[in-house]
């Protein structure tokens, strides 16, 4: 007998919607089975999720913003005390161990934590007598509704980069998730209705490109916050844009990590584990390249990569010191896969191969192993383009000045670092590279929630970074305001110059 699966809803003015005729499968990765089906919302279903946002964005503008930021710090205590369960979900849709499902909730805690801060944030800035008389401030002010299109490879950080801040500025949202992952950024959402947004500030629709298009295309969304592929990003951006939009859309990365001689190989190579094998290599700031200068450091690391991977431990993810899950998806898998096979074909040496990687228990799982190139090269796919899963490469150069321009040269520039023990060099690498952000010793240089995340070239498209500083910015309007009393009884003539403050 066909046992039917759960199927996820959505969230409009603060209650469960099933809306829409279609349906995904929300798959468990480590198994290959369905967990559950999620409801792909149409048109109507996101118009009445832009309705609901819209109806309540005047009594939340007018909130104050302690209020508001009061709501912020239930919220924060709320995702502490229900992390266990927010982890569970995210590793059985995602795949990611549950160690780094905490690390990803904790860095969007982070984020919550800094939207609190809310009436500091939105202060403005005051100046009395400009003239005589005269005084003039200026005011952050609400945009209205706005919206985010997160990825699926962190369902819980990302929403949590974009509309924690936007509802502490007095915005109303509407988050459009994965379809792949969802249940925990919905869980999410239902945590902060308990925290005590007011129906309507915060509504969750699930969908595909019909539910994107109508977030892109209706005049009653002013904002639009995107975190995913470089085509993607470009989409979102021009039609965001030219519907009126203010639109902020981070893309792809291929970002490089610079092994000099001088290094500390031992402690390169452990960082460089993490930062290209964690999460399963599904990460925007993943190190999928080693740049070594010399022979003789690209063979050390080498050897060292090459130990340090026969030592890890892949499973499905809830175990106990498990380093890496499977990939997302079959579909996800397949293609990964055909990256590895490419870059044999191209001429890379294979050194590790992953691909015959079986789970004990888990068969039917996305897995994939652990993969090694050496003498990768420009002009190779596996060098140039962004594969998103466990594979490494290194390329070999003969000087620091090589491996900048090699990077530079890359039309991706979200993230890079440099493994040195020398000042000089480390000065010259962070003031000269043509990346957005940039690590010395540290192979993920993601900022922290006080600083804004972004990118260069074509990893960043818009004008302002993710969370942060650049938040507030983005989600609010400087108005300036001039002002002056006349005094009693006195009445001026007209005054047909330009006025000054004289």
């Amino acid at each position: 007998m066909h046992q039917e699966q759960p199927v996820i809803t959505h969230l409009i003015n603060g209650q469960p919607v099933d809306g829409g005729s279609r349906s995904a499968d929300v798959f468990n990765p480590a198994t290959g089975k369905v967990g559950e089906q999620v409801r792909l919302a149409d048109r109507a279903t996101v118009e009445s999720a832009i309705a609901a946002a819209q109806a309540a964005f005047p009594a939340w503008r007018n909130t104050p913003p302690l209020k508001r930021a009061r709501v912020m710090s239930r919220f924060k205590e709320l995702l502490e005390q229900h992390a266990d369960t927010i982890c569970r979900l995210i590793t059985d849709e995602h795949g990611k161990v549950l160690a780094d499902s905490l690390g990803e909730l904790q860095r969007g805690i982070e984020n919550v934590e800094y939207a609190s801060y809310a009436p500091e944030l939105l202060k403005g800035e005051h100046s009395r007598n400009v003239g005589p008389g005269i005084d003039a401030w200026s005011e952050f002010q609400a945009l209205g509704v706005c919206a985010g299109i997160t990825p699926f490879n962190f369902p819980a950080m990302v929403p949590l980069w974009m509309w924690p801040m936007a509802v502490a500025c007095g915005n109303t949202f509407i988050l459009k998730p994965s379809e792949r992952d969802p249940s925990s950024t919905l869980f999410i959402a239902q945590l902060a209705q308990d925290a005590g947004l007011p129906p309507g500030v915060l509504n969750v629709v699930n969908g595909d490109k019909e539910a994107v298009d109508t977030l892109l295309t209706d005049p009653r969304v002013q904002a639009i916050s995107f975190v995913g592929s470089t085509p993607v990003a470009e989409y979102i951006y021009s039609t965001g844009t030219k519907h009126g939009k203010r639109v902020q859309a981070l893309g792809g990365a291929k970002n490089h990590a610079v092994v000099m001689p001088d290094a500390d190989i031992d402690n390169a190579v452990t960082a460089l584990m993490g930062a290209a094998f964690g999460s399963c290599g599904e990460r925007c700031m993943a190190i999928p390249l080693v740049v070594a200068v010399g022979d003789a450091t690209a063979d050390a690391v080498r050897e060292k990569l090459v130990a340090e991977m026969a030592r890890m431990k892949i499973g499905s993810g809830r175990e106990a010191g498990c380093d890496m899950g499977p990939l997302v998806t079959k579909a996800h898998l397949d293609k990964v896969r055909g990256y590895v096979d490419q870059g044999v074909e191209e001429g890379a040496e294979l050194v590790v191969d992953g691909r015959s990687l079986t789970v004990a228990g888990h068969e039917a799982g996305y897995f994939l192993g652990p993969c090694l190139f050496d003498r990768v090269t420009p002009g190779m796919r596996i060098y140039e383009e962004e594969i998103f899963g466990p594979v490494l490469g290194i390329v070999r150069v003969d000087s620091l000045q090589a491996a900048m321009a090699m990077i530079d040269a890359h039309e991706y520039g979200n993230g890079t670092c440099i493994f040195t023990r020398d000042g000089e060099t480390a000065r010259h690498f962070t003031d000269h590279i043509l990346v957005g952000m940039v690590g010395v010793n540290v192979p993920l240089p993601v900022p922290v929630a006080y600083h804004s995340f972004g990118g260069w070239k074509r990893s960043l498209f818009g004008d302002l970074n993710a969370y942060g500083p650049d938040a507030v910015r983005f989600y609010t309007r400087r108005k300036q305001i001039t002002q002056r009393w006349p005094s009693a009884g006195v009445r001026e003539g007209a005054v047909f110059s330009f006025p000054s403050s004289k």
